[in-house]
């Protein structure tokens, strides 16, 4: 994002062009459902435990933060936009990028603001996996058999392996195809939906994404054949929206909104530090460890969980 923010501000690629108008309308959209192939929730529920219920405290406090955070700082130098952004700021830290490209392609929030808002956004959250990091205790592995171990291969690259479960998963021309024609039909459908059943203008992202939950859940074992392959095109997908929309802005007016919505995402994240550890320790009685993760996913979303949970050498104990 940030490179092609300038190479659009020196004039070497366009603020405007027909290609980012069908990322934003066609690629994205393809994306969503991807990256959701593997939202079996009999599988989440059963794994999870009471990680799934920190992860719940941790979306119920980013909602309370951003309350307390708006009348606080309400970024009035974004004029209408400033409501906007909050949204998809909460979004964002309730389970990482994906959430903010759906409320932001919902909410249709300018592109420049879009630029500015993650920019800053991901220098608080450096910042905060940084805390969390110092904060969590390390704890030595748990030898199982059946433990579900998590891999991370590189930035954007994770997977949660599980010995009892051997189906195949792999990246080749057949599961890419299959990927890419589920998604197409899980939108298609989510769109169709969305018109018969929803206000005019409502964006078919949240429906296409509670469609594919849906279908993952039901039909587990032919979803986990195409995981791989939607979770790498997804990836893909998902990194030409920031370049879109890195391109569609300008670097005058990020530096311009960036102090406001920096301070904005500060406090938001600050909140819900807070109320986490107020509901979820001193309430709930829940494992430090357990909510330090959980909140890593809530504010980054999985894969800064996968790699905090690599770097902790939690396994079975936390696993996602």
């Amino acid at each position: 994002m940030a490179l092609a923010l300038f190479v659009a501000n020196v004039g070497i690629v366009p603020f405007e062009a027909p290609i980012y108008s069908v990322i934003n309308k066609f690629i994205v959209p393809l994306a969503v459902p991807m990256l959701l192939f593997d939202s079996d929730l009999r599988r989440v529920i059963r794994d999870t435990g009471s990680l799934l219920v920190a992860f719940g405290v941790g979306a119920v406090a980013t909602v309370g933060a951003t309350l307390l955070a708006f009348p606080l700082v309400p970024m009035r130098s974004l004029d209408d936009n400033n409501w906007r952004v909050a949204c998809a700021l909460a979004a964002r830290h309730i389970g990482g990028a994906i959430n903010f490209v759906a409320v932001a392609e919902t909410l249709n929030i300018a592109g420049s603001v879009v630029s500015a808002a993650i920019a800053a956004d991901n220098v608080v959250v450096a910042l905060y996996f940084a805390m969390l990091f110092a904060l969590a205790k390390e704890t030595a592995p748990v030898s199982s058999s059946e433990e579900n171990i998590v891999q991370v291969q590189g930035d954007f690259e994770y997977s949660i392996t599980d010995s009892s479960n051997n189906l195949p998963s792999q990246m080749d021309l057949p599961s890419v195809a299959m990927a890419l024609s589920v998604s197409a039909s899980l939108v298609t459908i989510g769109g169709l939906f969305t018109k018969l059943l929803l206000p005019k203008g409502t964006s078919s992202l949240p429906l296409t994404s509670a469609l594919t939950v849906i279908a993952a859940t039901i039909f587990p074992h032919f979803f986990a054949r195409i995981r791989t392959a939607g979770t790498a095109l997804g990836i893909v997908f998902i990194q030409m929206f920031f370049a879109v929309s890195g391109a569609a802005g300008s670097i005058r007016l990020v530096f311009q909104q960036a102090p406001a919505l920096f301070a904005f995402s500060m406090a938001q994240v600050a909140a819900h530090f807070g109320i986490l550890l107020s509901i979820g320790q001193g309430l709930l009685r829940l494992d430090p460890n357990e909510l330090y993760l959980a909140s890593n996913a809530n504010v980054g979303g999985p894969t800064t969980a996968a790699a905090m949970a690599q770097a902790k050498q939690w396994k079975r104990s936390y696993s996602l």
